[in-house]
């Protein structure tokens, strides 16, 4: 079951991102990375935003991290969540891609539990389309 209700709104992929979530319905958790200067990137774009360069690859990373922030939603945003109430929004700096921080979820923590510095580490999430998000588990 997905951590969020079915109904909710899920990703568009466009032109820049579709590889990303490709590589997402693998299950395999990749980011870009610039040829010309190594750095990491998220969300993908066409060119770096550090030295310009428009040659890139796209490393996979294993999805371990911690809390950077988060908040927890009391109140809904769209009716189709209202039902999830209070669900929590982190932002997880992972710690294979010192660059990238990715919005998610922790999936198994109750909202007070949640904390700036929680080790956690990636989980599948099967949603609506047969596709799958990035989420966490606590570590």
């Amino acid at each position: 079951m997905s951590y969020l209700p079915k109904g909710t709104p899920v990703p568009q992929p466009t032109p820049d991102d579709q590889a990303y979530w490709d590589f997402c319905a693998r299950r395999e958790l990749r980011f870009q990375r610039c040829k010309a200067c190594g750095r990491f990137r998220h969300p993908p774009m066409p060119a770096c935003f550090n030295c310009g360069s428009m040659e890139t690859e796209w490393a996979q990373v294993p999805g371990t991290g911690t809390v950077f922030s988060y908040t927890i939603v009391h109140h809904a945003a769209h009716p189709a969540v209202k039902p999830a109430v209070p669900y929590n929004i982190v932002v997880v700096h992972l710690d294979e891609a010192d660059d990238v921080r990715i919005v998610s979820n922790v999936i198994d923590v109750a909202p007070e539990d949640i904390a700036v510095g929680l080790r956690v580490t990636l989980a599948w999430d099967e949603i609506e389309g047969g596709m799958f998000l990035p989420r966490f588990r606590k570590a």
